[in-house]
């Protein structure tokens, strides 16, 4: 009877708990924002929620078999730690380099893991965020106000990967999975593996299975550009053997990655046949021109998503070496013994693992309200990315999709403290924004043009995103490389700034 009425008096706890700042999430961006208020606005007091039992983020979602990042590390580590490793990492060598930073910034005593936020509510009465979250180990609720949340969990939602509903499916009497959710248990050697999809997760789940499986096919149903490289950085290792400082050695090769990035990228958009034909002659060289017609020339410009660079080339070795195989088709359905295609073949299975991508997660899945009134992002207008009208003292992490994450991450890590601190200047506890005069007439379109990018994660969520304009500034531009010269300059006062 007592224990029964201290748990529930635990559980109805209104003790609140206040912060300056509170960051949601504790991923890439979370550790980030930790560390740039900690530097550039050490008074600040924040607090890091974090619903995992630990830091990480996807490095700590993603357990399945050669799990490792698209992205080179030399861009995708932070600016202010240099990363001494190859470019492509593993999530175990990723959440070790994680691990640094919170140990020798001090980070660890601001984190909170375990902890679930369930609602936010803006009240413009007393200028705060009232936040209720609750404690995944224990079962309490806590309280917590905020001047300012600092929005870090990412775009998808790590409790449960997207796997689309084939009919059939109750029928096949072997397993299905999902990367994002990897079974412990799961035992592939000598099993028949067909992996669905053909993005980065397939590219880097089929060499990770291919040694110790039967064999295992990728099933896609249009192709995907992948370049092949080697997994190393012949700049960053010739500073190095020339005993370079590392932090010199950091921010040279970040920015000759950049600098290439951004030429690229030029290419793809003058000329973008020429940057086509380049990708798929390498691929010829190492497959054939039949095969690469067939399974890897993808129907969509080559701008539009994301290229998957294959380290080391390990997907091609296995296709090469007979241990893997890719089918282009689409599925009519599962049957007891595997997958029943559209041209009428069979694919026999023992493990069918659904590559299949995210269940995009906007603002965390969190329940907004601004003064009582449930907020509707699609609503609303973005600033840059990363504000929103109507909206008070929130700023939201978004990365880049064709560039690494973190490049983002630091340039708003830069922005927050002084947005912060300009508040304080003028006396004001609230900041949104707010379409100005010039505005009023603007085109509004979808948070992301189709036409430039459409992964379908964003496409099936599209209708959940705010909305952008023609403008810059109205607008996420996925352009690193002019927004890492206009971030700061960022004129605080203008008058898409509204301060109360």
């Amino acid at each position: 009877m007592n224990t029964h009425t201290a748990a529930s008096t635990r559980e109805r706890s209104t003790e609140v708990q206040h912060f300056d700042v509170l960051i949601v999430g504790a991923g890439i961006a979370g550790v980030g924002a930790a560390y740039h208020l900690q530097t550039q606005d050490p008074g600040r007091t924040f607090k890091v929620l974090e619903a995992q039992a630990g830091f990480g983020g996807t490095w700590r979602t993603h357990k399945y078999p050669g799990v490792r990042s698209d992205s080179d590390l030399h861009t995708f580590g932070y600016r202010f730690k240099p990363w001494q490793g190859a470019p492509i990492a593993t999530g175990q060598e990723i959440l070790s380099y994680m691990a640094e930073v919170i140990e020798e910034n001090d980070l660890a005593r601001h984190i909170q893991y375990q902890t679930h936020i369930q609602s936010a509510r803006w009240s413009s009465q007393d200028g705060l965020w009232h936040v209720e979250a609750r404690r995944l180990d224990t079962g309490v609720t806590e309280h917590y106000s905020a001047n300012f949340l600092w929005m870090c969990q990412g775009y998808y939602r790590h409790t449960e990967g997207y796997t689309p509903e084939w009919p059939g499916m109750a029928d096949f009497k072997g397993r299905i999975v999902h990367p994002q959710t990897w079974p412990e248990d799961l035992d592939w050697r000598g099993k028949r593996i067909v992996v669905i999809g053909s993005g980065a997760t397939a590219a880097t789940l089929i060499p990770a299975l291919a040694d110790e499986a039967a064999h295992v096919t990728m099933l896609q149903r249009s192709p995907t550009y992948f370049t092949p490289g080697r997994n190393r950085n012949e700049l960053a290792e010739t500073l190095r053997e020339l005993d370079i400082d590392p932090d010199w050695t950091h921010e040279i090769v970040r920015r000759s990655i950049l600098l290439n990035s951004a030429k690229l990228g030029k290419r793809r958009e003058e000329n973008p046949e020429l940057v086509r034909e380049e990708l798929l002659g390498v691929l010829r060289k190492l497959l054939g021109d039949e095969y690469v017609a067939k399974h890897f020339t993808p129907s969509y410009a080559v701008w539009r998503q994301r290229i998957c660079f294959v380290p080391n080339g390990d997907f091609f070795e296995s296709i090469k070496a007979g241990k893997a195989s890719v089918v282009t088709d689409t599925i009519d359905r599962f049957t007891e013994a595997g997958i029943q295609l559209s041209s009428g073949e069979t694919l026999d299975a023992d493990i069918i693992v659904t590559a299949t991508g995210f269940n995009l997660n906007v603002l965390g899945d969190i329940q907004f309200s601004i003064d009582n009134e449930p907020l509707d992002l699609s609503k609303t207008v973005t600033y840059r990315g990363m504000m929103f009208t109507g909206v008070p003292n929130l700023i939201w992490v978004f990365g880049y999709f064709r560039a690494s994450w973190t490049l983002r991450a630091d340039l708003i890590g830069d922005f927050v403290p002084r947005l912060l601190k300009h508040m304080d200047a003028k006396g004001s506890r609230s900041v949104t924004v707010a379409l100005r005069p010039e505005d009023q007439e603007m085109p509004l379109g979808d948070w992301i043009d189709q036409e430039n990018f459409n992964p379908g994660y964003l496409m099936r969520g599209m209708h959940l995103m705010p909305r952008s304009g023609a403008k810059r500034e109205w607008r996420h531009t996925q352009d690193y490389w002019s927004e890492k010269d206009e971030f700061p300059l960022i004129d605080l006062d203008d008058r898409a700034f509204v301060y109360g």
